[in-house]
């Protein structure tokens, strides 16, 4: 499957436009031609963070399935959880096409969608209708609308709306495609959107409700002073963890190319270095009992033991299954479990933090 993927599959996807291949890949998943397995059970990489409990620490980032539609079906590929989204309270296009460039010589994407989702409404009836299927968490990513005269009030409608069918919430802010969007970083900001968030939660749970942890996603983009703000700020809220990175407005580490100068967030290989580092400086910042996503690059087993070993609890991944292929979950997880063994660890667990101090002692790429 992985070969006819490198040396057919990916071929044909490629000679078309971006948006029109990401469609079918949608399309294939709804329709069950591609080949399912669940997610892997290896006990070795089992993990227990936020109160959630994962088969395996490799999940499907956000922004592949942005209206819920195929969320089982991705679990079902051997991912240990799954993110939806980021869905917007109102339905909305997105920034003019062409919005999508592959940088194949790279394995990067650049991308400025814009948030382009069919709204609250749709989604939920999509998770809605999923029944009782649990292989995995599955998570749902909020944003807001761009012409929205009130960003925080989205975000909380994000979680009253979705609250009863998502397993966790990640709450975006770091798209570089919404203009002003990252500004809802700064601390004061920030302040009031994780209490607006947490208080949606407090009073469903003061309803009776389960609890559902909430994540932050942030930028690569940001300096020492802004992680230590973001890190002070999240740990005097209510929250749950971290998701480091989103997309990066850099191009450092990418081939001098035409698609190169498109504007938009960059994802993939080039991603990897300047997230991993970010990730360990946020890990120093918010201790060892935080939960943390890395994201950026995570495109093998190596990669993703990296990712672990600098502070993550848990990856996620897109751009790599883009250029590798629908096997890809499996061939990381299989490639973890050798990792965590040759380790004589019991746990992948036990990897968390290992390199923390010596990635971030770097800085921050420029």
């Amino acid at each position: 499957m992985d070969f006819l993927y490198q040396d057919i599959g990916r071929k044909l996807l490629f000679a078309l436009d971006p948006e029109t291949a990401h469609g079918l890949s949608l399309r294939a998943l709804k329709s069950g031609l591609v080949p399912r397995t669940k997610a892997r059970r290896a006990s070795r990489l089992v993990v227990r963070t936020a109160g959630l409990v994962f088969a395996n620490p490799v999940g499907m980032a956000a922004g592949f399935d942005k209206n819920a539609e195929v969320p089982d079906a991705i679990l079902d590929l051997g991912f240990g959880f799954t993110e939806v989204g980021t869905v917007t309270p109102h339905a909305q296009e997105g920034n003019p096409k062409p919005r999508i460039f592959r940088l194949a010589d790279d394995h990067a994407i650049i991308n400025r969608l814009g948030f382009n989702n069919k709204g609250h409404k749709a989604a939920l009836a999509r998770l809605k209708g999923r029944g009782r299927r649990r292989h995995g968490p599955v998570g749902v990513n909020v944003g807001a609308n761009k012409d929205s005269a009130d960003r925080i009030a989205d975000y909380r409608l994000g979680i009253e709306t979705f609250y009863d069918v998502a397993d966790y919430f990640t709450v975006n802010i770091s798209s570089p495609n919404t203009p002003g969007l990252r500004d809802l970083q700064s601390r004061e900001n920030l302040g009031l959107l994780l209490k607006s968030v947490c208080d949606a939660r407090a009073a469903r749970l003061d309803a009776g409700a389960h609890y559902r942890p909430i994540f932050l996603k942030i930028a690569p983009d940001l300096a020492e002073s802004d992680l230590d703000e973001i890190a002070a700020e999240t740990l005097s809220s209510s929250i749950d963890g971290v998701i480091v990175s989103n997309t990066t407005l850099s191009r450092k580490g990418v081939s001098q190319t035409s698609r190169a100068s498109e504007s938009g967030g960059l994802s993939g290989r080039p991603l990897f270095e300047r997230s991993t580092i970010v990730l360990a400086k946020m890990r120093e910042r918010t201790g060892s009992e935080f939960t943390l996503i890395g994201v950026g690059g995570v495109d093998s087993a190596e990669a993703a033991a990296t990712k672990i070993r600098a502070g993550a609890n848990l990856v996620q991944l897109y751009t790599g299954f883009v250029y590798q292929g629908p096997l890809l979950a499996q061939q990381i997880t299989k490639g973890l479990d050798q990792i965590v063994k040759r380790s004589g660890r019991a746990s992948i667990h036990d990897l968390v933090g290992d390199d923390t101090r010596d990635w971030a002692s770097r800085p921050i790429p420029v």
